[in-house]
């Protein structure tokens, strides 16, 4: 089942998010809250987080948790629910996730995705951990789904972080206009931003969209002097490939050279498979395995080639041995 998009940015009076990390080390500097903002215009066939697709509420569903007593077909006055050998089915073009099947549900087999938030509701949520983002040189980091969907306030909400001396990061995909970075940017420390693919047709087979938007947002945010860390996910039989990381790193090194601190390369999770089943969705990428030492060893050499500093080099998640 393909997850239809809600294309339209957030008027920014409220933001959907569907999580919050606390204590994360790996986005962005030092220790951090990780915020995950809903809506993304990418559509990753192998995304690790399916839920922030759409920018609108969802409802989902844990079969192992489900008791099959049915309550939730009697509340749903949209009728999108329905019983099968495979446990309850959500028609996700009827159901408008308001959310009393979840509530009617006494073993949360069925859940809410998401939860809105104004400026002044998230900012106390993450300023409680303060001390610790001041102790560890951390701060907070606006992830996604794509927060730029959000901009309007997200900008609003680094603003007021920035009053409290918090350092802020914009973890971003990159496909936007870029007039949603100017609205963010000028409260940002910190810049992760995603190269995934460099051959636009590919890109576009594997996301959905083209990439010469994001390719050229990337050389405006380079120009901006902010700290900017390059991510490219290493997805077998897709992104992680010699081609591609050539192409990326003589693109980073012929164009953007001085610009970025670091290029992280994040191997391949297949963690997020229960999330598709929650969908009930198949995820493309199941099975496959951990990439090994060797090939992280001759990525790490075909960047050393292309004259990328070795500094720069980072290799994140989990790597079979």
């Amino acid at each position: 089942m393909k997850i239809t998009k809600d294309f339209k940015p957030s008027s920014g009076k409220q933001a959907l998010v569907f999580d919050i990390y606390r204590g994360t080390t790996h986005d962005g500097p030092g220790l951090r809250t990780t915020v995950f903002f809903k809506g993304c215009p990418l559509e990753c066939l192998w995304c690790q987080n399916p839920e922030g697709i759409r920018l609108a509420s969802e409802i989902w569903y844990e079969k192992n948790l489900c008791i099959g007593c049915l309550e939730c077909l009697k509340t749903c006055p949209r009728h999108a629910l329905s019983a099968t050998e495979e446990g309850i089915c959500i028609e996700r073009s009827l159901c408008q996730a308001c959310g009393k099947c979840a509530d009617a549900c006494p073993s949360e087999a069925l859940s809410r995705i998401d939860q809105r938030y104004t400026v002044d509701e998230l900012t106390a949520k993450v300023l409680r951990d303060a001390d610790y983002f001041r102790a560890f040189n951390g701060g907070v980091t606006a992830s996604g789904g794509e927060p730029l969907l959000q901009a309007d306030f997200v900008g609003e909400f680094f603003r007021r972080l920035k009053e409290n001396s918090i350092s802020t990061a914009l973890d971003s995909c990159g496909f936007a206009d870029f007039s949603a970075f100017e609205k963010v940017l000028p409260f940002t420390d910190c810049v992760l931003f995603d190269v995934k693919i460099l051959n636009s047709q590919e890109h576009q087979r594997f996301t959905g969209r083209p990439n010469e938007r994001i390719l050229e947002n990337l050389r405006k945010v380079s120009q901006l002097h902010k700290r900017l860390w390059i991510r490219t996910p290493l997805i077998p039989n897709a992104t992680a490939n010699e081609q591609n990381i050539r192409d990326i790193g003589r693109f980073l090194q012929q164009e953007i050279p001085d610009a970025f601190e670091r290029w992280e390369l994040c191997a391949f999770n297949g963690a997020c498979e229960s999330k598709y089943r929650k969908f009930n969705r198949a995820w493309p990428f199941s099975g496959l395995a951990p990439l090994q030492e060797a090939e992280i060893d001759a990525f790490r050499n075909i960047i050393l080639a292309e004259k990328i500093p070795p500094e720069k080099i980072v290799f994140s998640g989990i790597i079979a041995q």
